[in-house]
């Protein structure tokens, strides 16, 4: 690993680009840390916790942890990078829905381009949103904002102006990241927020000084390390189907006769059921920011966000959304056309429809252990955190442990490939 990373800082162009994410990364960092002009710095920090409305922390939660705890003292960054993402996700969903950005994404680098073009307007949109949601939100706890004798409205406009156009710049050092650094930028910064806030979690799990939370500390951390591997273990599985391709004459050689495999993901979805499920889950409670008064609405939305409800159907919810993106971005039927079309077949199988459903049946079966898996990484470190109140549970729990690894294991990967277009040994021999 070492001598990875040694031979990374030997080739000037990859050097340029790690220390570019890097200083990306930093710039970052420091705007989640600028608060919103005319916000009560002293007065928002604690802010949910200090209130005391579940509904609000359970909702907030996730979005905080995304925002590398910048929503908590409403900085420039608060929004996160959550607007993006979801504007990410709906256009890949909407590509296999939508005839027309289905075109668009078949023609290459050209409709790529407008299919982000389309996401970048999407996340402007969300972030409006969610910028406007906020504002309600920090009313409704009595928060007034300050300003030089100007009218409330004017002050309004300018939160919800600094927190979109915060939201913007996160989408743009993200696409830099990308296209000049290392890695995935979105991903990256995900990384950055979750890491951030791991010190001030473990400085809470500890703070009583009790052997009980010391030990219950040091337990949770083994633990941790002990999930990590399995988690390492999942995301690099997979189920390989033998193909074999047949021997044709081309002029005068004979082409084809090989044997090779089809490799299918174990994790095909990756973290997006995790995700989906939660942004499910805690619309409710977002919602229920807007309607403070009515009783119902803030019932649905306590049950929604914490507790038994919320721990059963997040189980149901990622088990679907498991089967629902892994049939979104792996298509049997395209496979067994272009296996055809190349002659190859899977031995004992007929070519076409038989083989389309041989693939999607072998998918099945891989996707529902994942599944299952990812589902318990979910709620697991919830229910733990129901009964402990441990801060490092909640702030380094399971999802956050398998975003960071598959960060990671994505990361690694790719300055793996530069190395060995440079001849250099990478970090795995």
């Amino acid at each position: 690993m070492l001598t990875g990373l040694k031979n990374a800082f030997r080739i000037k162009e990859l050097r340029d680009k790690i220390i570019f994410t890097i200083a990306m990364l930093v710039v970052y960092r420091i705007g989640a840390h600028v608060p919103v002009p005319g916000i009560p710095f002293q007065a928002m920090l604690g802010l949910f916790e200090a209130t005391g409305n579940t509904v609000a922390s359970g909702a907030m939660a996730l979005l905080n942890l995304f925002s590398g705890g910048a929503l908590s003292y409403v900085s420039v960054f608060s929004l996160g990078i959550m607007p993006y993402i979801t504007s990410s996700i709906i256009m890949q969903m909407l590509q296999s829905v939508v005839p027309s950005l289905h075109e668009l994404a078949r023609e290459g680098e050209v409709g790529q381009t407008k299919i982000t073009q389309y996401s970048r307007y999407l996340t402007l949109a969300l972030a409006l949103l969610n910028a406007v949601g906020y504002l309600f939100l920090f009313k409704s706890f009595g928060i007034s904002f300050t300003g030089a004798g100007a009218p409330e409205v004017i002050l309004d406009i300018m939160v919800v102006g600094t927190l979109v156009a915060g939201a913007m710049l996160i989408m743009w050092i993200g696409e830099l990241i990308t296209q000049r650094g290392i890695g995935n930028g979105m991903s990256l910064i995900i990384f950055a927020n979750i890491m951030a806030g791991l010190p001030q979690a473990i400085f809470s799990s500890v703070s009583d000084g009790t052997s009980a939370s010391l030990i219950l500390t040091a337990v949770i951390v083994v633990v941790i390390l002990l999930v990590i591997p399995l988690i390492v273990y999942l995301e690099r599985g997979q189920r390989r189907i033998p193909v074999q391709y047949a021997k044709r004459v081309v002029g005068r050689r004979i082409m084809g006769g090989q044997s090779t495999y089809l490799p299918i993901k174990v994790n095909t979805a990756g973290v997006i059921p995790i995700i989906f499920a939660s942004a499910i889950l805690y619309l409710p409670a977002q919602l229920a920011v807007f309607f403070p008064g009515i009783g119902w609405i803030q019932a649905v939305a306590g049950a929604l966000s914490s507790g038994w409800i919320n721990w059963i159907l997040n189980v149901a919810l990622i088990v679907f959304f498991a089967y629902f993106y892994t049939s979104m971005v792996f298509n049997p039927e395209d496979t067994a056309e272009n296996l055809k079309k190349q002659g190859g077949f899977i031995p004992g199988v007929r070519p076409g429809r038989a083989t389309a459903a041989y693939i999607k049946n072998a998918l099945n079966k891989i996707t529902l252990p994942s599944a299952i898996f990812l589902a318990l990484i979910a709620i697991v470190p919830s229910i733990v955190f129901s009964f402990t109140g441990n801060q490092l549970i909640q702030a380094f729990g399971g999802t956050s442990v398998l975003i960071m690894v598959g960060v990671v294991l994505d990361t690694i990967a790719k300055l793996e490939s530069q190395l060995k277009m440079y001849d250099y040994d990478g970090f795995f021999k």
